[in-house]
């Protein structure tokens, strides 16, 4: 599942989910793609209220479902959970910024800090599954403590196959630019994260030593981008069908009550930098009724559909 030179879609909370990774297929039917991340108590628990906790992946292609949580029992359970679901590979957060799950659930960019729990989930993680275990991680938890080298050779000593790393520490957030180190001899692949949003950019990270570049928010409103990073598909001449096929996976995923409200900030991404679209999206921010949407952006891209 993994492959020198690799373009991966990073995982991205409220953004990855199904539908959109459905999305992304359309044009990059073979990159390696990541689930938002799961909360291993929720998963295991079978919380009926996320719907991710029950996905399959046996129809995604070459997909990373990644997990985050402080137990290394429930971890492992998680990670069982999510093989036995059809995901390809295995990925452990290790460098969500977040307050709600860096510092009050002690997961997250926190086991940057602890490494010796670290330690005991990477193993209990690998030990529980038959398919690749990754992880994702900073330069480390503030300028004080840039540790990654020392995070992933314990990783790569636990067996983990390979990492991403971010190139900002857990006190800059997302704040600041991203700057990753230049690599030499590590232990297991390293792919690049972090403001990467063309071609130059994914140049620039192998040329210093990176196995792969992942990019993040540079799909907001952009699900072909990985196709064309990857150099098989190019910007669809008709946009508007890709937002009307992307509304249409999130009424299927979630129902139309749901769908319209979430839907609403991947049409302002869709629609970024587009004449008139200020007003535009004033206008769909109103709409609450899932037909009035699909006319408004029928109207906006020039498209016509059946509801």
């Amino acid at each position: 599942m993994f492959a020198n030179n690799q373009i991966f879609g990073a995982p991205l909370a409220g953004i990855t989910d199904k539908p959109f990774r459905r999305i992304v297929r359309m044009f990059a039917p073979g990159v390696p793609l990541y689930t938002e991340m799961i909360s291993c108590h929720s998963l295991v628990g079978g919380h009926k209220n996320c719907l991710r906790n029950f996905d399959r992946y046996d129809d995604e292609g070459n997909i990373g479902a990644q997990i985050f949580g402080a137990r290394p029992d429930l971890m492992a359970d998680a990670a069982k959970i999510l093989q036995d679901s059809g995901a390809t590979w295995i990925d452990i957060n290790m460098g969500c910024p977040v307050p709600k799950v860096a510092t009050r659930s002690g997961a997250g960019a926190n086991l940057m800090r602890d490494h010796k729990l670290a330690e005991r989930i990477m193993r209990a993680v690998v030990q529980s599954v038959q398919i690749p275990v990754s992880i994702k991680t900073r330069l480390g938890w503030d300028d004080a403590h840039r540790d990654w080298a020392d995070l992933i050779q314990i990783a790569a000593d636990c067996g983990v196959r390979f990492a991403a790393l971010h190139g900002r520490t857990r006190a800059q957030l997302y704040s600041g630019q991203s700057v990753l180190p230049k690599l030499e001899n590590t232990p297991i692949p390293i792919i690049g994260n972090g403001d990467i949003k063309d071609s130059t950019d994914v140049a620039r990270v192998r040329e210093i030593g990176y196995s792969g570049a992942m990019i993040g928010r540079a799909m907001l409103g952009r699900p072909w981008i990985l196709g064309q990073l990857s150099g098989v598909y190019d910007v669809p001449k008709n946009i508007g069908l890709v937002v009307l096929r992307h509304l249409e996976y999130m009424r299927e995923y979630y129902g139309d009550r749901a769908a319209v409200p979430m839907f609403r900030k991947h049409v302002a991404w869709y629609s970024a930098g587009q004449p008139n679209s200020s007003e535009f999206r004033i206008r769909v921010n109103s709409i609450t009724d899932v037909n009035e949407l699909v006319s408004e952006i029928c109207k906006f891209w020039g498209c016509e559909v059946d509801v």
